[in-house]
């Protein structure tokens, strides 16, 4: 079976009820990509007739088709509204549950509707459709994607920091964030500001981060990397391990940042390794056995999971199989209910050593996956909190004919002992947060737990 990358990320259903009309037109096909990815042209209704038809041939689930055209339609209608631009014939067709008549009656009234204004309206138009339609199946590895303007420089873009919650969490699992929120790595650029690990973003502009326990899209999207933008951004900081609360004005530039490599370790007294793992890239077994080879003598290690964002199932199965042989660590079901085991691949040499795992909430999609094999087969000790529970299944991307990107998974997602994790995470054995706070003052409350308990 080939395996697709899960998307974090960051994570499940749908194909269309009803039967179809034996005559009825049909966009062309998705294709999975070939080659290097084109500029995208402009988006028409056929590509989303692509993403409706794909999502139905090919989803993990089984949707109303009715359900898809009327969440395309709401974002039709309200971006009309929010130009002011409302049409009095811009009302939902009656659908029936045939996907293909359904298909005709929704494409008649959008091309009259979007007909009537300008290309750039027009735009704005279809991808509130699509965005609403693929968000309307409610699942964290289903996206679509029509790049925008691309940085002109090789460099990153932004502020110079990272933020915990971070935007993919907010974006697709928002009901898991929760404040405050804090810088958890810095760049040159964000140092020169003044800005440290740890800092608490109190306001954003003068906006809070969170209202009411709910995280606010306009504030992060402030704080994202987003480009162009060229407005200044105002921050309301405070630093824990002072007190202190001050306000700094930053803009969004080019800046120059040391690459992050995946791996970083170091051995620590007793003969302990600690590795943090930013990504499941298809190489990070490879990466880990290579470092603890090189160690020498090891006698325990720290797998730092925090703000792993996922990656690649085949990682996922490596490092599971470096730690157990001869067992089913998840499953991968299909719409119909059927579900395949996967396997541990018993070629792998087995580590043994003893493992401690620290985890967070910001731990996803193929970092779940992997602390639910840990935690269902009892290879290792958890120590963090409960990991993001963005894991519908392996997600895998099409192409449609204005050179977007349709993704989702065509396959969901459940544990070792057939529970489902999406939406749930997988809970530590051991709860115990980092908090800004600790970052501020160099506390790493986690890591000592975990070097006490493979020391003694």
């Amino acid at each position: 079976m080939k395996r697709a990358l899960w998307l974090v990320p960051v994570l499940c259903a749908s194909a269309i009820l009803v039967g179809s009309s034996a005559n009825a037109a049909k966009p062309p096909a998705c294709a999975r990509p070939q080659g290097p990815p084109q500029p995208p042209t402009a988006t028409t209704s056929e590509n989303i007739g692509q993403a409706y038809f794909c999502i139905g041939d090919h989803y993990a689930r089984v949707v109303d088709n009715r359900s898809l055209l009327q969440s395309a339609f709401s974002g039709l209608a309200n971006e009309l509204h929010k130009r002011g631009l409302d049409q009095a014939d811009a009302t939902v067709p009656a659908f029936t549950g045939d996907r293909d008549s359904d298909w005709e009656a929704f494409k008649a009234v959008y091309d009259r509707v979007t007909g009537r204004l300008s290309p750039e309206v027009r735009q704005a138009v279809a991808e509130a459709a699509m965005t609403k339609m693929v968000a309307s199946l409610d699942d964290n590895h289903a996206h679509w994607q029509h790049p925008g303007p691309r940085p002109p420089q090789d460099k990153p873009y932004g502020l110079g920091f990272l933020v915990s919650p971070a935007p993919p969490l907010m974006q697709n699992v928002p009901d898991q964030a929760v404040p405050p929120v804090y810088i958890t790595a810095v760049a040159q650029v964000a140092t020169d500001a003044g800005l440290k690990v740890g800092d608490i973003i109190e306001a954003v502009n003068g906006q809070t981060p969170f209202v009411d326990g709910v995280p606010s899209p306009g504030v992060y999207k402030l704080l994202g990397q987003d480009y162009p933008r060229s407005d200044q951004v105002r921050l309301t900081v405070k630093r824990p391990a002072t007190g202190r609360t001050w306000t700094v004005t930053m803009k969004p530039k080019f800046f120059d940042a040391p690459p992050r490599q995946l791996l970083e370790s170091k051995k620590l007294p007793g003969d302990i390794a600690s590795l943090v793992l930013h990504g499941f890239a298809p190489d990070a077994a490879d990466q880990i056995f290579q470092v603890l080879k090189d160690m020498g003598t090891v006698k325990g290690m720290v797998l730092d999971l925090r703000g792993n964002g996922g990656g690649s199932p085949d990682a996922v199965r490596k490092l599971v199989s470096a730690l157990v042989h001869n067992k089913t660590y998840s499953f991968w079901c299909d719409r119909a209910g059927t579900c395949t085991p996967n396997k541990t691949d018993d070629s792998v040499p087995l580590l043994n050593i003893p493992l401690v795992v620290l985890t967070d909430r910001e731990c996803a999609s193929a970092c779940d996956a992997f602390t639910s094999a840990v935690k269902d087969l009892k290879l290792g000790t958890v120590i963090g909190t409960r990991t993001a529970g963005a894991v519908s299944g392996p997600a895998g991307g099409y192409l449609l004919s204005d050179n977007s990107l349709i993704s989702f998974p065509e396959q969901h997602e459940k544990g070792a002992n057939g529970e489902v994790i999406n939406g749930v995470g997988v809970a530590p054995d051991i709860y115990l947060p980092r908090t800004a706070e600790d970052l501020s003052k160099g506390r790493d409350p986690g890591l000592a737990k975990a070097l006490a308990l493979l020391t003694h």
